[in-house]
């Protein structure tokens, strides 16, 4: 089946890189998101940008996606199911996940797309999603979470606020449902994983603890697998825009170096 189904340019931020909604196909789905592609006619990196938050919490900011690009990648970003016209109903982490795999398929077939150069970046919420489609799709070159979530019961247990959400989504808690919280959770997998790994995190981040990063962190360790972690003692869950953008512009730098690896 043809992935997109539709694709309309909208108004961009910047001058010099195009900004397009999409609509493509996810497990018989119509999904949404946007595509950002820098002007010109080279191959450049591709970048799959997975959100966190849940509904309109967290929903994909343009200026984000325009930062990225302007690195010199062609970024697709979803909104996940259910989410600003899309069909189905968002299921933080669990079969939406399809939405990440397929994005990433999507991607991989943007004719300007490097295809030795695929990069996977989740943050916060996404950074579960950016793992389990690391896991999912290996011919990936990278794979960064930036405070990122990487246990689902570590975040019920952490975010008293998300309970009854959680409990909504996922139909109970994780003493009830343990295999539902332990299907959401990466890290039991990550022995799998192929992609070269970046952790960036803000030690005083209030909404996903840094234990997430470590837990990645000591698991890759045990199996023998390269982890770069970048931690910073002064920064939260948002980090202040002006380190934010330097740090991204680090990150994109670190991505293209692993591609064609």
């Amino acid at each position: 089946m043809k992935r997109l189904i539709d694709k309309v340019k909208i108004p961009s931020p910047h001058p010099r890189i195009s900004l397009y909604l999409i609509t493509y196909w996810s497990a018989g789905l119509r999904v949404k998101g946007y595509l950002a592609v820098p002007d010109g006619k080279e191959k450049l990196p591709g970048l799959l940008y997975l959100r966190g938050g849940i509904k309109t919490v967290g929903m994909v900011r343009v200026q984000r996606l325009i930062q990225w690009a302007a690195e010199g990648m062609i970024v697709l970003a979803p909104f996940y199911r259910g989410n600003k016209g899309g069909e189905g109903n968002e299921d933080f982490c669990g079969d939406d996940r399809e939405d990440a795999f397929t994005a990433f398929d999507l991607l991989q077939s943007v004719p300007r797309v490097e295809r030795e150069s695929l990069h996977i970046l989740g943050f916060s919420r996404g950074g579960v999603m950016a793992l389990q489609t690391a896991l999912a799709r290996p011919q990936a070159s990278s794979v960064t979470c930036w405070n990122g979530v990487s246990d689902m019961v570590l975040t019920y247990e952490e975010r008293v606020d998300l309970r009854r959400m959680m409990k909504r989504v996922i139909g109970g808690t994780p003493n009830k449902y343990p295999e539902r919280y332990r299907w959401r959770t990466p890290l039991h997998q990550l022995a799998a994983l192929k992609p070269r790994i970046l952790l960036i995190h803000g030690e005083k981040d209030e909404h996903v603890s840094l234990t997430h990063a470590r837990l990645v962190e000591q698991v890759c360790r045990q199996e023998g697998k390269e982890v770069a972690t970048w931690y910073f003692p002064q920064f939260s869950h948002h980090f202040p825009p002006t380190e934010q953008r330097v740090i991204l512009s680090e990150a994109a730098a670190w991505m293209k170096g692993q591609g064609g690896k």
